[in-house]
């Protein structure tokens, strides 16, 4: 009887299924979410709040990909699922007001670290209720499906102890470290358990969904660096816009449309191609690989890139630090080229594990981007920029010639496809309406 109401309360997605705009909806609260850690981090660009900026945003890519796996099991605009994703976006949005005292407390409200655990500690209640409401609905037996839910409840207690122990036990200087100490072990656990993932019973119902969710979210990181480029090209304060901000701001958008190319051209749809011939036990583990996991380096990665973007600018325009020699200790530099070596890495990994390819061109340009990080400190910012997307845009270009077979076979397949699903739509719609 249990399990006929809770089919009744959910609708179940199709292979078919594909990303509904209610779960866009959803993803506003993260796109501002992302934005404020980038701004946060750009305003104070330190060792240690760029190492607590990476570990939210580990732990906020963790929550939405728990979000995008629900929407592939289930319909998110039928049934009680609506409520539950509108639910989740009240804790989610704390979480982002309150990423900038996750790790310290700011006087005059309340306790930061402690309202971002109790934030996180609400997020994974509704996501749990979720995955486990899908999971008993679908037969998945109680073992298996406490093995989906059971990790990330350690991990949101590890949390919650990061937020009141550390004050309690070690002198004021180390409660920082502690803290961090205990988040490390927190998303240590969390990121182990999706290794269990294939024994929880979970399904991926939809790989369209699943590729759709997760481009669409690396346009949303590539739109914080858009955002990221604007505000540092605008925030002039009564200055007027020289030659120099219009030079950055146009190199600053060939670096982000080279980004885009690099994943969007080919390689995204290649994935997706190569997860649908998938059958069996090996789908749910190379989609894990690939999605969750893999495309967290492409995130964070167009998220450095867009922290630097804007310090970048804010130099250029306050010319606080006119030369490159005079800033060897500053961090954004290394950020600007190591989010692009950390995005074309992520490829190289995607590409690896999907389509057992190892793509040498990509490769060697994140070996020339290293390379080049010394001689970023040693030239003025511009020149850094302009080097930068020089060798964006000489990468594109050889992608263009040595995958051109494979490139045109890709795509061929991916609009045959298209094409193929419009003319059955049409048939559909012609019959129907």
């Amino acid at each position: 009887m249990g399990r006929r109401i809770r089919s009744q309360l959910i609708s179940w997605g199709g292979p078919g299924t594909r990303a509904t705009r209610l779960e866009l909806f959803y993803d506003l609260v993260f796109v501002f979410a992302f934005f404020n850690v980038s701004v946060l981090t750009s305003k104070n660009l330190t060792v240690q709040s760029l190492l607590e900026a990476l570990l939210v945003l580990v732990l906020l890519w963790w929550c939405w990909t728990g979000f995008a796996s629900i929407g592939n099991a289930v319909r998110s605009d039928e049934g009680v699922m609506p409520v539950i994703g509108l639910a989740m976006m009240v804790p989610v949005f704390l979480l982002a007001v309150s990423v900038g005292v996750a790790f310290r407390d700011e006087p005059g409200g309340l306790y930061g670290p402690w309202l971002f655990a109790v934030a996180y500690l609400m997020t994974w209640g509704l996501k749990a209720t979720a995955l486990w409401t899908i999971v008993r609905a679908q037969g998945t037996p109680r073992l298996p499906a406490l093995l989906l839910v059971g990790p990330a409840l350690v991990s949101t207690v590890a949390i919650l102890l990061a937020a009141v122990v550390p004050q309690r036990v070690v002198a004021a200087g180390a409660v920082q470290n502690v803290r961090i100490g205990f988040w490390i072990v927190a998303l240590v656990l969390e990121y182990l358990g999706g290794l269990l993932l294939a024994r929880t019973g979970w399904r991926l119902r939809s790989v369209g969904h699943a590729a759709e969710r997760h481009a669409l979210i690396v346009l949303v990181a590539l739109g914080e660096s858009v955002i990221a480029l604007g505000i540092g090209a605008s925030a002039q304060y009564g200055r007027p816009v020289g030659l120099s901000t219009v030079l950055a701001s146009a190199l600053g958008i060939i670096v982000i449309a080279a980004l885009w190319w690099l994943y969007f051209d080919w390689i995204a749809a290649a994935v997706e191609q190569r997860l649908h011939g998938v059958r069996g036990p090996g789908r749910i583990p190379l989609a894990r690989d690939v999605y969750t996991y893999l495309h967290l380096p492409l995130v964070v990665g167009i998220i450095l890139f867009a922290v630097s973007l804007e310090r970048l600018l804010g130099i250029l325009l306050h010319a606080e630090q006119p030369t490159g020699a005079e800033r060897p200790g500053q961090l954004h530099p290394l950020l600007l080229y190591g989010g692009v070596i950390l995005f074309v890495l992520a490829l190289v990994t995607i590409e690896l594990r999907a389509l057992r390819r190892l793509d040498r061109t990509l490769l060697g340009a994140a070996l020339v981007l290293a390379a080049l990080v010394p001689v970023a400190y040693q030239v003025p910012e511009l020149a850094a920029l302009a080097l930068l997307a020089g060798v964006t845009l000489g990468v594109v270009a050889v992608q263009l010639r040595v995958t051109g077979p494979l490139r045109r076979e890709v795509r061929q397949m991916a609009l045959d496809e298209q094409t193929r699903m419009e003319t059955e739509l049409n048939r559909w719609r012609a019959h129907r309406l």
